[in-house]
């Protein structure tokens, strides 16, 4: 290539930007009233932010004192010791398992069928779809600690006030997920089933469910992966499980038996996590690896 070519290329290459922006001048314009609402709209964002942070006694150099008082927490909780109560934690450690199964378990059998009645291709009517998605809403915007409360104050302290803690928080969850898998099934086999005589109900049960079940039950087992994170976490305001020993281990600062109790409980949650992820995959046909 001679030297004259590179310059030869790029007077032809600005040719043909002259050219284009004659031909579409709004597309080379610049938007100075777009640029200012974005800027206006990160300078919000920033001193928002800067605000929040003042409001709230934000420091660092808070956190970097607090750091070598960290690290001698740390230090304290080795080694990771059972305290002669290993029984006694794995018992409560399945206590937490069953609350977080249980809970779910419900959720999920309450929330199927009004998934349906708040997917707009079942249930035409505005209204009636309005009222249920709000009912939804009311349900999911509670959260699960605020549930076991009013739970304790019903039923009394103990793993059952748990799983309807848990249960309420994931009904309002799993109705809006399982409402949009409903919606954005693919209309052919419903419209098949119509089309050769079939009711509403046969519709809905050969044309929907078959299509959108293993996508609802990916979500239930991802939600019951979560919702063993919950339930040691309502343990500690004493609906039963792990949670009420993690509690009572930190205030009374046996921080070797809290270690061995969150050792109990990251391996708990990485074992389901991977069982549930494999089973995932393979409900939704992708590799098991």
């Amino acid at each position: 290539m001679s030297a004259r070519e590179p310059h030869s290329l790029r007077r032809t290459a600005l040719a043909e930007l002259a050219v284009l922006r004659a031909r579409h001048p709004d597309q080379f314009r610049t938007d100075i009233a777009g640029r200012l609402r974005v800027l206006a709209l990160l300078s919000g964002l920033l001193g928002s932010a800067a605000y929040g942070m003042w409001a709230l006694d934000f420091s660092l150099a808070r956190i970097f004192g607090g750091l070598g008082r960290l690290a001698g927490f740390a230090l304290e909780m080795l080694p990771p010791s059972a305290g002669g109560r290993f029984t006694l934690f794995l018992h409560a450690l399945a206590e937490t398992l069953g609350i977080a199964f249980l809970g779910t378990l419900t959720a999920a059998l309450i929330a199927f069928p009004i998934a349906f009645l708040a997917a707009r291709n079942v249930v035409p009517n505005p209204f009636a779809r309005f009222a249920v998605r709000r009912g939804l809403d009311v349900m999911r915007s509670v959260d699960v600690l605020i549930w076991a409360l009013i739970w304790i104050n019903v039923v009394g302290l103990g793993p059952f006030a748990g799983a309807l803690a848990i249960a309420c928080s994931d009904i309002g969850a799993l109705g809006k997920l399982f409402s949009e898998a409903i919606e954005t099934c693919d209309r052919k086999p419903a419209e098949g089933v119509v089309a050769s005589g079939g009711s509403s109900f046969h519709r809905i049960r050969f044309g929907l469910i078959p299509g959108v079940l293993p996508v609802l039950a990916s979500q239930v087992l991802y939600f019951f992966e979560s919702n063993t994170r919950s339930a040691t976490i309502i343990g500690i305001v004493g609906a039963g499980g792990i949670g009420q020993y993690l509690t009572e281990l930190i205030r009374v600062l046996e921080l070797q038996q809290v270690a061995f109790l969150v050792l109990m409980i990251l391996v708990t949650v990485s074992a389901i996590d991977w069982i549930s992820g494999r089973l995932r995959r393979a409900i939704i046909g992708g590799p098991a690896h």
